[in-house]
């Protein structure tokens, strides 16, 4: 597969030219990657008007992706989650409103779009209990929902895989979406590789108008760099307004690295990524295996993702990662109740092994019940009110009955415990505590701009 960013750099910083042009590094410098790194100069094409090497590459993109059409982002899935809410904002079928039923666990992402966008988000939560970072909705929880709503959503918004490996059945709750004529978002950063499995399940596979994968997440892709994708069966004019809605809410000036590692990707992706890829994953679920028979419990059902399930074990979180970084081994992710670990389909076995080494003298303990996903406090604002009143920041123990300004959150995992416009709860509050969240963004209540909607 031709790769005709990465061709044409690499031809221009051997050319010679006198670089008078941004970036000021002209080329040169101490990381090493300077002469790569170059701006919108003629034949270089332009990432929010593509008509050259960029389109060419992108079209290699859709066609390995299988997409109606497959867009490159610079700003990572981020930049793309709040594309696909503008798009559907755009387009909403007749009779809908400005509202996206969500699962709980969405990304910060997510939020930040509905609140620029003026957008009203309401909430999916699982028929039980779940932690914080899953939500695993089905298509009858999907069904009541869509069938009962007092306001008719212009679209659903659901995270799968979530940060912990749980997967969704995106096929069965996308013929719900169908059902009710509406269109499935999917935030798909975490799996961008699973379009490239025996059995593909990717969202696009699986009936999504619209998905994003984080391809720096689990693709050979430098920090950044991701995708948007159209489903063949979406709305024609998401196409038409897919790149306007990408550059609301990105850079003028992308990274041309990260556009050529995205560009480099297409030829791995059709090349020996997916063999590589099945023999890894197969070595990740025989150390899977092998945890589960050393009585260390794990959950989720993404095949590259390996979470240590430390609640069900009377575990925590943070001391297995500090055991796993004695054996030189970095975690993608850990919390009291879960070590999340992200191999890789080029992962030297040599480093599963050291995973393998250093969980096999934990000691298990009593079971507790994990940090649970939070309910939504009583809306007092909008969003967009929220974020754009006067502010205040308060300790987190003296949150409870504030309105919540921001995402306080961390991130990893980027979900918000209370949303913006919310009222934040008690145990809200404690959870934020819990989590390390020292500082909370609260609406400064005499200064609101909506004093006529605020207690």
């Amino acid at each position: 597969m031709t790769t005709p960013i990465c061709d044409f750099v690499r031809r221009y910083a051997q050319s010679g030219t006198a670089r008078l042009h941004m970036p000021g590094h002209k080329g040169t410098g101490p990381l090493g990657c300077e002469a790569l790194d170059i701006t919108e100069i003629s034949g270089a094409d332009d990432l929010a008007d593509p008509e050259g090497i960029i389109e060419e590459s992108e079209a290699n993109a859709s066609a390995l992706f299988g997409s109606r059409r497959t867009l490159y982002s610079a700003g990572g899935s981020s930049q793309c989650v709040k594309a696909m809410v503008h798009l559907a904002l755009l387009h909403r079928p007749a009779g809908t409103e400005p509202v996206i039923l969500a699962g709980r666990n969405a990304h910060k992402a997510f939020l930040h779009a509905c609140a620029l966008l003026d957008v009203t988000p309401q909430w999916l939560y699982p028929d039980a209990e779940s932690s914080l970072c899953a939500c695993p909705i089905t298509a009858e929880g999907l069904e009541t929902a869509l069938s009962t709503a007092e306001r008719r959503p212009m679209a659903v918004y659901l995270t799968s895989p979530d940060y912990l490996g749980g997967m969704l059945d995106i096929a069965a709750l996308s013929a719900v979406c169908r059902a009710h004529g509406v269109p499935l978002l999917v935030d798909n950063a975490h799996g961008a590789y699973l379009k490239f499995l025996p059995h593909p399940a990717h969202p696009l596979d699986l009936g999504a108008a619209l998905c994003c994968d984080s391809a720096h997440k689990t693709l050979p892709v430098l920090t950044g760099g991701a995708y948007l994708h159209i489903g063949k069966d979406a709305l024609a004019p998401y196409e038409a307004d897919a790149r306007e809605c990408l550059a609301l809410f990105g850079s003028s000036s992308p990274s041309y690295l990260i556009l050529q590692s995205l560009d480099y990707c297409n030829a791995r992706l059709a090349g020996d990524f997916p063999a590589q890829l099945v023999e890894t994953c197969r070595k990740v679920e025989a150390l899977k295996t092998h945890l589960r028979e050393q009585g260390i419990p794990l959950r989720g059902t993404e095949p590259m993702k390996i979470v240590v399930d430390a609640a069900a074990g009377g575990l925590d979180g943070r001391e297995l990662a500090e055991i796993l970084r004695r054996h030189g081994v970095e975690p993608e992710y850990a919390d009291p109740d879960a070590l999340v670990l992200m191999p890789a389909a080029d992962t030297p076995e040599a480093d599963l092994v050291r995973v393998e080494e250093a969980l096999s003298s934990v000691v298990l303990g009593t079971p507790r019940l994990p940090l649970a996903l939070p309910h939504a406090g009583r809306q007092v604002l909008t969003p967009r009110q929220a974020m754009l009143s006067p502010r205040e920041h308060v300790a987190a123990e003296a949150a409870a009955g504030r309105v919540c300004a921001g995402a306080a959150v961390s991130c990893p995992p980027a979900i918000p415990i209370a949303v913006m416009g919310e009222e934040i709860t008690r145990s809200g509050a404690d959870l934020m505590a819990r989590l390390g969240i020292t500082q909370v963004p609260v609406v400064r209540k005499a200064q609101s701009f909506f004093r006529q909607t605020f207690p």
